[in-house]
Parts: C-alpha cells; sequence; structure tokens
C-alpha cells in the first residue's frame, strides 16, 4: 500500500470557500431587500391610499366579481356558438348524406334498367340463335 502525502494550500482553500460563501451571502441579501422593499412598498401603499382600506376591498372585490361575470358569460358564449356550429355542421352533414344517398338511388335504378335492357337484347339474340340452329 502506498500513500501519497498530498499539501493543500490553506489561503487557496479559505478564497474559495469564503467567494462561495459571499455568493450565498449575496442571495440572501438579494431576497432579503426583496422582501424588505415589498413590505415597504405595501406599507406606503397604504398610507398614501387615496380611498379608505374598506371601500378599496370592496373596490377589489367588485371588480373580482365582474371579472368572474365576464368570464362566465364569455364561457357560456362559447359554449352556445360551439354547439350551434356543431348542430349546423350535423344538419349539412345530413343533407349532404340524404343528398349522396338519393343520387345513389337514381344512378342504382339507372344501372338496374341498363342492365335489363342488356338482358332483354341478349334473350332476344339468344332466341334467333336457337332458331337458326
Amino acid at each position: 500500500m502506498t500513500f501519497v502525502m498530498v499539501e493543500v494550500d490553506s489561503t487557496l482553500f479559505k478564497k474559495k470557500f469564503n467567494h462561495k460563501f459571499i455568493k450565498m451571502n449575496n442571495s440572501g441579501n438579494t431576497l432579503l431587500a426583496i422582501i424588505a422593499g415589498s413590505a415597504i412598498g405595501a406599507a406606503l401603499g397604504i398610507l398614501y391610499a387615496p380611498d379608505k382600506g374598506e371601500n378599496t376591498r370592496k373596490l377589489i372585490a367588485d371588480q373580482a366579481a365582474a371579472t368572474r361575470d365576464n368570464f362566465t358569460e364569455s364561457a357560456i358564449d362559447l359554449k352556445n356558438r360551439v354547439a350551434t356550429r356543431v348542430s349546423d355542421e350535423r344538419e349539412t352533414l345530413d343533407t349532404r348524406v340524404e343528398s349522396l344517398v338519393s343520387d345513389l338511388s337514381y344512378k342504382t335504378e339507372d344501372v338496374i334498367s341498363t342492365l335489363e335492357k342488356k338482358l332483354a337484347e341478349l334473350k332476344s339474340k339468344n332466341k334467333k340463335l336457337q332458331k337458326t340452329v
């Protein structure tokens, strides 16, 4: 078994460790500054608000209710438009299918008539051939 001695420069280790600590400390300071700024902004907003808190809360609640009502109306309107569109498309499809079936029925009748005429012609030719034999 071989042992290797490694010498570590303690100043380099301390610099790297302190650098990471400073980065973490800066992140913590930034977060703390954001929280403090938000709290100060909220406090100043309340202090300099042009209306009473009760009135402001009522205004916010009214706006939220109006937004909810608008959203509900929009959702109902969208549902009705989709239902109407589906119904219209269903009627259009039904009309197309009926038209296709009707066209096929007429064409089938034409084909049957043509086949009956050909059959009659063939029977006639067959009779003529049997008489000559």
